[in-house]
């Protein structure tokens, strides 16, 4: 569990904080620099990219460097993509710091859910819990920028969006201290990557589903404080808003683990996709502080464990030497997703408003559940 937990603050770095953390920041961003709703989005599409590319090359890489000298550098550059932020607001400069977050994010989260999924098959009776540990790693980046970047940015005032960024940068750097102290030495063979070709057609209807999942939850992730915001909330409401949904990933873990541990066929991460959407919906029916928290609550609770859910479903479908192919294709399917989400969603709020990128939000991760209930199991 040490193990897991200090593996577990890459994906804080890379997803919780760098990833996520524009969230917090990209209303003051679009208020001060005069962004469009396509524009904003854009750079998450942008960072998407460079996870999808980051996707794209992990297997190569971790066989290249050792898996996990693949998370420490992918976590560390998501530190140094942080500070990139934090000099401009020039779209040159600020894409490029976001595309770099993308591929170091996607960097740890191959290389960190391959090392999760080894220690995890260690321990067969623990090894839902301990995977779900490892997906605890963005909740906790959640609930760091969520008491940190709402009070900054009211503090400051507007045009104070770089002082977060310095702010993010320098807590993560402090989250790197402990990943470098305590290198996980897992032996070779255990970790090593396939070079055989992994089939797609037996998972097509995960892959499809999984898109979908990608390209509903972005959306979300991407305006939900606007969408508070807007509708009142102020630093308090936002950061709680925020912090919520950190904090139900981690119940998440502890209520999905007993499903997830027969998560071989699509069925777990359908239910969950669905719950999903329903915080989604939630988010639909106004802004209230009761309708805020309990989109929060159920959105929370669902996320994070369907990314931890493919990681089971390849452990109890392929053999270990398989495992960073598998969870790399997965990886670039989310990816993928993500990739499409932001841009569509922004320029539909340009045009029609933030409800309506909520919609089509909803929509995708409905479509999603519905296809992931398709897949069977690959082993007998």
């Amino acid at each position: 569990m040490r193990m897991i937990l200090i593996l577990a603050l890459a994906p804080a770095i890379g997803l919780g904080i760098g990833r996520f953390g524009y969230t917090l920041v990209l209303p003051d961003m679009r208020d001060s620099l005069g962004w469009s709703y396509s524009t904003a989005g854009f750079m998450n599409t942008v960072n998407a990219i460079g996870y999808l590319a980051g996707a794209l090359g992990a297997a190569a890489f971790i066989r290249r460097v050792g898996v996990f000298r693949s998370v420490w550098i992918g976590a560390l550059a998501c530190v140094v993509s942080l500070a990139i932020c934090a000099l401009s607001g020039n779209a040159i400069i600020f894409g490029f710091g976001r595309l770099l977050s993308g591929l170091g994010a996607a960097t740890t989260f191959v290389g960190g859910g391959t090392l999760a999924a080894t220690i995890a098959q260690s321990r067969p009776m623990k090894s839902a819990l301990l995977l779900n540990l490892f997906y605890t790693g963005p909740g906790t980046g959640l609930i760091v920028s969520g008491l940190a970047a709402p009070f900054l940015l009211q503090y400051f005032g507007p045009g104070s969006w770089w002082i977060v960024w310095v702010a993010l940068t320098i807590i993560s750097a402090l989250m790197m201290i402990p990943l470098m102290l305590n290198p996980i030495d897992v032996a070779a063979n255990e970790t090593s990557v396939s070079t055989t070709p992994v089939a797609l057609r037996p998972i097509a209807f995960y892959l499809a589903g999984y898109f979908l999942f990608g390209a509903g939850y972005i959306a979300y992730m991407t305006f939900m404080i606007a969408y508070v915001r807007d509708g009142g909330g102020g630093a308090g409401a936002q950061s709680a808003f925020w912090c919520l949904i950190g904090l139900m990933s981690f119940a998440g873990s502890w209520l999905w683990r007993g499903l997830m541990a027969r998560g071989n066929s699509g069925t777990t991460i359908a239910i969950m996709i669905a719950v999903t959407c329903l915080g989604t919906f939630i988010a639909l029916l106004g802004t209230s502080p009761m309708l805020l928290v309990a989109s929060a609550f159920v959105f929370g609770l669902s996320f994070f464990p369907v990314v931890a859910a493919t990681t089971v479903f390849t452990r109890l479908n392929y053999p270990p030497e398989a495992w960073a192919k598998v969870i790399g294709v997965m990886t670039i399917t989310f990816g993928l997703g993500q990739t499409l989400g932001p841009f569509v969603t922004g320029a539909i709020t340009d045009v029609m408003g933030l409800s309506y990128a909520l919609r089509v939000s909803t929509a995708a991760l409905a479509l999603g559940a519905v296809l992931c209930a398709f897949q069977r199991p690959l082993k007998a």
